[in-house]
């Protein structure tokens, strides 16, 4: 069990870290978008520092879960990521829901397994 969770978790991480840097280095080519995917992208590209920024936390957030001392922590940094990349999923590209909700799955199964370290944060 720990070697699968390692593997899944290690995938997880670098898709992550390949998204990220692909916000910074744009080398995979983008797919036929339709016209309100492609609005929303042009709404996202007039604040120049967002995109920038999200590729930063992809990568972090990836590296902190491919590292089972620090999954804890990538979790939680990937976890608004992944909710952002749903929304997108449900209103403007529901054929990408499925992928997108089994890296959902993952992380929430990394935070649900780690819950024991959050709840040092909350305690008196």
């Amino acid at each position: 069990m720990r070697i699968f969770k390692f593997i899944v978790c290690l995938l997880a991480g670098l898709m992550f870290i390949n998204a990220g840097l692909n916000k910074l280095f744009q080398y995979i080519p983008t797919p036929e978008l339709s016209e309100q995917l492609i609005k929303v992208n042009q709404a996202f590209e007039t604040i120049a520092w967002l995109m920038p920024l999200v590729a930063v936390v992809e990568i972090v957030g990836g590296l902190l879960f491919v590292i089972p001392k620090t999954r804890a922590l990538g979790a939680i940094v990937l976890f608004p990521i992944m909710v952002g990349i749903m929304l997108q999923h449900i209103y403007y590209a529901p054929e990408g829901l499925p992928m997108a909700g089994i890296f959902l799955i993952i992380i929430l199964w990394a935070i649900i397994d780690n819950r024991n370290k959050y709840l040092t944060l909350i305690e008196k």
